[in-house]
């Protein structure tokens, strides 16, 4: 069975393997000839309780991580890829990543920022394995 991939999405947090996990979704994107969907999720749920302070700094992180997804997106578009969206969410990222519409792979790397956050939260990779209406490519 052959598989033409014709949206793929790549989770981006920022870390090696994130980062490695965008590599491989380029090549990926185009020898499938396929658009590509940058998605950076900011957990909101690790900020506790919600506050004037706590809502501040969520809309100052996700300024900042539109500026760096902006230029991974340079990147990628210098890469060859033709077709590039980034975005930047706010709230679950297991719920956001398994919910994206008309994608037909996900590529997320093995682990996130740090073990520790892998302990508490929970593995955001292995969430996405298991609940992923698509294909998944996990990148080690």
């Amino acid at each position: 069975m052959t598989t033409n991939y014709k949206k793929i999405a790549v989770a981006i947090d920022f870390s090696e393997q994130s980062l490695k996990a965008l590599e491989q979704a380029i090549e990926l994107t185009l020898q499938y000839d396929a658009a590509l969907e940058l998605v950076n999720v900011i957990d909101t749920k690790s900020f506790g309780a919600i506050s004037a302070y706590d809502l501040k700094y969520a809309e100052e992180l996700k300024n900042d991580n539109s500026n760096k997804m902006e230029e991974l997106k340079k990147k990628v578009l210098a890469a060859g890829v033709k077709e590039v969206e980034a975005v930047v969410e706010t709230g679950s990222p297991k719920g956001i990543l398994t919910q994206l519409p008309d994608v037909s792979l996900i590529v997320c790397g093995a682990t996130g920022l740090n073990r520790m956050e892998k302990m508490v939260l929970g593995s955001v990779a292995e969430r996405i394995v298991r609940h992923a209406k698509c294909d998944v490519l996990i990148v080690r």
